[in-house]
């Protein structure tokens, strides 16, 4: 772990947070914060709402929610719970550097594969590799699936906007070891960063990445500026890209969102570039999960 940055040690009262406006009803962080320090995180938004740092500032403290797998153990065996998807990594790093002291994300996932219950999972960290023994027991209760987040291989701009992350080629040895173990992961190129990450050569270069490395999919997304985020990294592009600065403030000027026809030659790109490279699922070795009935059995078994 990071020695200027302060862990605090405190336990939660509850660990799945419902959700509205999502893909998916129920999220799940181990920790609150993350030592990532990526100058577009959208997490910086909610910090701001929140009345909390967002500015560089934030990822130096770090809430470790040390009995949020006891937490969710309990959650799980409810009569009311009804096996839905867990998102897992939505609001921060599920494997931040504290994940190899702590190991809260393994316990987690250990406890949603003994309840049978499907999860997501969203990482930029490469020690995902070390729980692929509790992903392959997952994977045969419900489906699982991961997205190894990798926006650019360009070593430029991942070192000015993700300081805090593993290199990405890292990332890519990660997709292997997963996808070699039977496991579905796929490549989330995201955001991509508009004059900065978006070259047909930057994005090439990302998919032909994930189809060599194995993943089972790939998906984009262009960087959003709600206030917080906005701030923080218009702030960055100044001191990285100023000559960017204009386009940017007129192209977030009234909507924190691009246009779909300002996003679309890029997710068009990927589309095509996913397309002609057949970044699908080739796992010569894949899990699948138990029928539903044998599942619910094995369940009444366990009590």
């Amino acid at each position: 772990m990071l020695a200027h940055t302060q862990y605090r040690e405190e336990p939660c009262k509850s660990a799945l947070n419902q959700c509205k406006g999502m893909p998916f009803r129920w999220t799940l962080n181990p920790y609150m914060g993350c030592v990532h320090r990526c100058t577009y995180c959208y997490v910086r938004a909610y910090e701001k709402r929140a009345d909390r740092a967002f500015d560089d500032t934030y990822g130096g403290s770090i809430r470790v929610k040390t009995n949020v797998a006891e937490v969710l153990r309990y959650e799980v065996r409810r009569r009311s719970w009804r096996r839905e998807t867990v998102a897992i990594g939505a609001a921060t790093d599920p494997y931040q550097p504290a994940e190899g002291q702590y190991k809260l994300t393994r316990s987690c996932l250990e406890v949603l594969a003994s309840a049978y219950t499907p999860f997501s999972l969203i990482t930029r960290g490469p020690m995902v590799m070390r729980d692929i023994d509790v992903l392959q027991e997952a994977a045969q209760r419900a489906e699982v699936h991961i997205s190894v987040s990798i926006p650019t291989l360009d070593m430029d701009v991942w070192r000015k906007t993700e300081p805090g992350t593993a290199p990405p080629l890292q990332r890519l040895k990660a997709i292997r070891r997963l996808t070699d173990a039977g496991i579905r992961a796929g490549v989330a190129i995201a955001p991509v960063l508009p004059g900065i990450s978006d070259s047909p050569e930057q994005l090439e270069a990302v998919v032909r990445g994930a189809r060599e490395a194995g993943a089972t999919g790939v998906w984009a997304n262009v960087l959003h500026l709600r206030s917080g985020t906005r701030e923080h990294f218009l702030g960055h592009l100044a001191r990285d890209w100023p000559e960017l600065l204009p386009r940017y403030r007129e192209m977030y000027r009234t909507d924190a969102y691009l246009s779909d026809e300002a996003k679309a030659p890029i997710l068009n790109r990927v589309a095509e570039l996913k397309a002609a490279y057949d970044v699908t699922d080739h796992r010569r070795y894949t899990i699948t999960p138990a029928p539903v009935a044998q599942q619910l059995s094995l369940l009444a078994l366990a009590g």
